[in-house]
């Protein structure tokens, strides 16, 4: 990262955490082959080891053939209800197959709470081909607008 040294209110163990127990979606942004502008919201589990994001997708979704042109992308990961907190940075992804899913297993749990839903068997249908994007932070930000938002009350 170098979420080492995270710029903001945040420690690199505030960081870790806060993107260990949130579970809201990775705010990704991307440009295409033509240079455009592209964001999605991905799932996402983060290893405070690797210093990287991972999340799942199908292997024929737009992003994977953006990320393969060009693998500079930019992120956001924020609590959607106040007070406002969140983590947002920059680096670089990589596209790979999660041919067993185990990534994509990983997410359902954190996100859905098991693998039973109907959902994740859509997903997880042997027929469905899985790729994991790979996100190695360069620069990280945080901010925390609890103090703000409090006194403001």
């Amino acid at each position: 990262m170098d979420a080492s040294d995270p710029t903001g209110p945040w420690s690199r163990a505030r960081v870790d955490g806060f993107l260990a127990d949130a579970t809201v979606p990775v705010r990704l942004s991307c440009r295409t082959p033509a240079d455009d502008l592209w964001m999605l919201s991905l799932w996402y589990e983060w290893d405070p080891e690797a210093s990287e994001l991972r999340c799942a997708t199908s292997a024929d979704a737009d992003v994977v053939r953006f990320l393969r042109a060009r693998d500079d992308v930019a992120f956001e990961i924020s609590t959607n209800d106040p007070p406002y907190r969140g983590v947002r940075g920059r680096g670089t992804a990589t596209v790979e197959p999660d041919a067993e899913k185990a990534v994509l297993r990983r997410l359902i749990t954190r996100y859905l709470g098991d693998t039973d839903s109907e959902l994740a068997k859509r997903l997880l249908s042997p027929e469905r081909d899985e790729v994991v994007i790979r996100i190695r932070p360069e620069r990280v930000h945080t901010w925390d607008y609890a103090a703000r938002m409090r006194s403001s009350e």
